[in-house]
């Protein structure tokens, strides 16, 4: 028998860390942990999470509470006797009760270098914030919000063009391989807790589907973050003749004036840009409701009027 290793986990970020736990012969995952199916696409058929599809595949028991509040919903995790609980994008608060079960604690894979970006969207705010390094971490988790002492840490450079998707993609598998790395030396004792610094804390709160309208008076650069930060959801948005327009990528010009007022669309070469408070935004794939995404040079062709219109009215 190995380490028992309860797994708590619920988008795409968490499956790497559960694969590799399920490829460790020293590790048993005696049971997953992950949210409710959700309700999507016209029909709002239950949809199962990315983690609990794996586990079906490998036929692991699996409980789905709303709550881990109501000692009830514990009583599956306490009946598989976890030695250890590894948590990756759960989504539910732990309570102390679920904390101080397994002997060697719960152990989370957070998308950040903390005390950087506690909190639910640490990768949009890490691209909103025009950081140029963020990483992993792993943390012996306590009852605040990501406030627990650090085990691990593993830095990675933000690249230029990166939206939450990409580099979420490899971040979710940096810290798989922290994660596996890090937890024998744990367990042997080997690794000192290292308490956080509040006062260098920063929030990344959830993000929420308003946060995706575009506000032209703001700078290029900053826009142009927001595009790559909230991909793929909410995704950055604006109207155009009373439809949303999805902005899928876009190039900022900070150093371009235009006496135009923010909002307006200006031609760019074979393209367009939109005239911002700071500079403006070249426009390189879009999306209108109910269309699919379009190079804007191919948007062009049939969006009569788009050139000189204002967005966001």
């Amino acid at each position: 028998m190995g380490l028992r290793v309860v797994f708590m986990g619920t988008p795409e970020f968490a499956v790497p860390t559960l694969l590799q736990l399920l490829a460790n012969p020293s590790v048993d995952v005696v049971g997953v942990v992950t949210r409710p199916d959700k309700p999507k696409g016209r029909s709002r058929k239950p949809v199962p999470s990315p983690v609990k599809v794996v586990a079906l595949e490998h036929g692991i028991p699996i409980h789905q509470p709303r709550t881990l509040r109501k000692p009830e919903m514990q009583i599956p995790i306490r009946e598989w006797h976890p030695d250890v609980v590894v948590v990756a994008a759960f989504g539910l608060i732990l309570p102390k009760a679920i904390l101080d079960l397994p002997p060697y604690g719960c152990l989370n894979v957070h998308a950040s270098l903390l005390p950087r970006w506690r909190g639910a969207a640490p990768i949009a705010a890490a691209i909103l914030a025009g950081d140029e390094m963020t990483g992993v971490t792993i943390m012996l988790m306590d009852e605040g919000v990501d406030t627990g002492p650090i085990l691990a840490q593993r830095e990675e450079p933000i690249h230029p063009d990166d939206t939450t998707a990409t580099l979420g993609e490899r971040l979710a598998r940096l810290g798989a391989d922290l994660l596996v790395e890090t937890l024998p030396r744990w367990v042997r004792g080997e690794i000192q807790p290292r308490p956080q610094n509040d006062a260098l804390a920063t929030y990344a709160p959830m993000l929420r589907k308003q946060d995706g309208w575009i506000d032209w008076t703001e700078s290029a650069v900053v826009i142009e973050r927001k595009v790559r930060a909230f991909q793929p959801w909410p995704t950055a948005m604006t109207l155009w003749r009373g439809k949303t327009l999805k902005i899928l990528a876009a190039r900022p010009h900070p150093d371009v004036s235009s006496d135009a007022s923010p909002g307006t669309v200006i031609p760019w070469n074979s393209r367009a840009a939109v005239v911002t408070g700071e500079g403006v935004l070249e426009l390189v794939r879009v999306q209108l409701a109910g269309k699919r995404p379009l190079e804007i040079e191919v948007f062009l062709r049939g969006a009569r009027g788009f050139i000189g219109s204002k967005l966001g009215e």
